[in-house]
């Protein structure tokens, strides 16, 4: 008996700590990817390519692509680009997980930065800015990027609103807490999981801690979103998958479902429970189960006690057994679609290979074309060698006539020009004969008779 309560108590204690998934707030968590065995969920349905459903999309200039299995937020080619996607409904629980996959790749000096955002109004106050642009917003942002000159770091921030993020010149001094990450170039995914109970907020990259406090907790009301923007030099942000799952102990928030349906399920408890205090037999809701579907088709938990007879637990039953059916049908008949496609895509891959084959028969006489190339190339190697060997006995061939002609010519030159000795006889012999007919001149002027008066 022992066992048996303790057990029991267990139990209970798992199913008060159980998690049940947002789906409104999530993507990439449900649908299997047939093109890619590796990824096993797709974001994208096929009914509706390049959307996500409950989401919004944004990118300036360019909007991300939307793949089968991930959402390319901006891509490796051009840079200064910027992109984003907003839950459109906000989050209405106190006590929450958030799970982010994504993966960096870029060249080695590539940059850019990842925003995680949950903050109130986000489509309009941020749109697909980062924490750099941003200016005034109320919530909390988590940013991946290399600021600092690091490998990598992840980053928290919180502004309640007053705070203009743009006009800071410093935004890392802002952050609550940090730690290093090198997330680039991978070559797999990281998941970054936001974590709020009802002590603490904590931040977990790739299952480790990255940090924790005790003094945040961010309201109900926000709305989470992830962007990205790059430089000239841009790294590609690829996510995955965001999957918002809740506490099934927070009994103050409110639960992500239609206002509506929360509405009827608290008037049918009530005026079952006041039927039962009159002593009337509780009403069927039987006619009521086919207005338990969601708009996607998909039935929503029920309280269950609001099936109080046996009648309307089986219609209930039945209506899932029979939605269940329908949704196995409508796969079978995507995957018979899809084998179609499959096989159509094949027949023209076949085709255009064939083409393909007949083309490149026409690209046997490239051999030919290249052994000509080949003799072509080495006549012109022979040409350019005579040619040099010419050039080569041609200049030889002037330099020896020019020293010839150098030679001789100074040889002639010094042949032809009087030497020092003919030029000093000269000068000694003309001063001598100028002596000589000065002596002349004074014998004779001495020897004339003089004149007296």
């Amino acid at each position: 008996m022992k066992v048996s309560f303790s057990m029991a108590a267990l139990l209970a204690a798992s199913l008060s700590q159980a998690q049940y998934l947002i789906s409104e707030l999530s993507f990439g968590h449900a649908g299997r990817n047939v093109a890619n065995p590796h990824c096993l969920f797709r974001i994208s349905p096929p009914e509706a390519r390049g959307q996500i459903p409950n989401f919004a999309i944004q990118g300036n200039p360019n909007p991300p692509e939307v793949l089968s299995n991930r959402i390319i937020l901006t891509p490796i080619a051009p840079g200064n680009q910027r992109g984003s996607v907003w839950g459109q409904q906000p989050l209405l629980r106190t006590q929450w997980i958030a799970d982010v996959d994504f993966r960096a790749n870029g060249p080695d000096r590539g940059r850019g930065n990842l925003n995680i955002w949950l903050v109130r109004n986000g489509p309009a106050t941020i749109g697909s800015g980062s924490i750099y642009t941003v200016g005034k917003f109320d919530g909390l942002a988590l940013v991946i990027d290399t600021s600092g000159g690091s490998s990598g770091m992840v980053r928290g921030f919180l502004n309640d609103g007053n705070t203009d993020y743009a006009r800071k010149s410093n935004v890392d001094e802002l952050s609550f807490g940090h730690c290093p990450y090198n997330y680039r170039n991978l070559g797999r995914p990281s998941q970054i999981k936001l974590r709020q109970n009802a002590k603490t907020f904590s931040v977990e990259v790739d299952g480790k801690l990255c940090f924790e406090s005790d003094k945040i907790s961010i309201p109900s009301g926000y709305q989470f979103g992830v962007t990205a923007a790059t430089p000239d030099n841009p790294d590609s942000f690829e996510v995955f998958k965001m999957v918002v799952m809740a506490d099934n102990s927070d009994s103050g928030a409110v639960r992500n479902d239609p206002p509506k349906q929360q509405n009827q399920n608290q008037n049918q408890n009530q005026n079952q429970k006041q039927n039962q205090a009159r002593g009337q037999p509780p009403k069927d809701n039987s006619n009521n189960n086919n207005n338990n579907k969601r708009n996607d088709g998909e039935y929503v938990d029920e309280d269950p006690d609001i099936f109080q007879s046996s009648k309307s637990q089986f219609m209930d039953l039945h209506n899932r057994l029979q939605n269940t059916n329908h949704q196995l049908a409508s796969l079978q008949r995507t995957s018979s679609r899809h084998q179609q496609q499959d096989e159509k895509r094949h027949d023209d891959l076949t085709s255009l290979i064939g083409q393909l084959r007949g083309d490149m028969r026409k690209l046997d006489d490239i051999t030919a074309l290249q052994s000509r190339i080949m003799e072509l190339e080495k006549d012109v190697q022979g040409l350019r060698k005579e040619l040099t060997r010419k050039l080569q006995s041609t200049e030889r061939t002037f330099k020896d006539t020019l020293n010839d002609h150098h030679s001789s010519l100074s040889e002639t030159v010094m042949a032809k020009t009087p030497g020092h000795r003919f030029l000093i006889f000269s000068i000694i012999g003309t001063q001598c004969l100028l002596v000589a007919a000065y002596v002349i001149y004074k014998r004779r002027r001495a020897s004339m008779p003089k004149k007296y008066l």
